[in-house]
């Protein structure tokens, strides 16, 4: 029976299965093959949900838990200086690219130094798989289906997180498009980076 898959075994079960908020986040990190103990906090005084054999939800669920991304969040760029940037865009146009690498040149950083991650890749992403990219410094922009996004940090002002620095500031389409946006992210990176105006 251990070797059963959850498909055959749902052929028999006839009563309905009770899958606590505990039990699901246990089984998806078990799923990943490694064990977080922020799973543990959670409480089973959550509501259940009740999910019928052979019901929609029943296939639902295990379609989800079968679609568990379990490979590493793809990064471009060397990301040998664990200088992190997340954008919001899926692709960026050449005259963004060109000033991010503007910008980060005058940082002292090259392209290949850093890696670019597009919120297209982080959609279904836990913090922990954000995590372990183990970025020293996160440059953040715009608004990112993932959820980086809750964190309560203003924008163009640099925040830091036990060993990571965090930059939230607009989309890079649309700093590239204004002026005063670009002088203010310029201003954080100085900041952020220990840069002498």
């Amino acid at each position: 029976m251990e070797n059963d898959s959850l498909e055959s075994l749902q052929l028999f079960l006839e009563d309905p299965i009770y899958l606590l908020p505990s039990d699901r986040m246990k089984l998806k990190e078990a799923l990943r093959g490694y064990s977080s103990p922020n799973f543990l906090k959670s409480t089973d005084s959550i509501e259940t949900v009740k999910i019928e054999p052979n019901s929609n939800a029943a296939k639902k669920e295990l379609e989800e838990l079968k679609n568990l991304d379990t490979t590493p969040i793809p990064v471009q760029g060397g990301f040998s200086k664990g200088v992190l940037i997340v954008h919001e865009e899926l692709t960026l146009s050449p005259e963004v690219m060109d000033m991010l690498v503007k910008m980060l040149n005058a940082c002292g950083y090259s392209m290949s130094e850093v890696g670019l991650v597009s919120s297209e890749n982080l959609v279904t992403r836990s913090m922990e798989d954000f995590h372990n990219l183990n970025g020293h410094v996160v440059l953040k922009f715009g608004r990112i289906k993932h959820p980086i996004q809750q964190l309560p940090f203003s924008l163009y002002e640099i925040h830091v997180e036990g060993e990571t620095e965090y930059l939230f500031a607009d989309a890079l389409s649309t700093i590239a498009e204004d002026k005063a946006l670009k002088r203010q992210l310029w201003g954080a990176l100085q900041l952020l980076f220990n840069l002498s105006s």
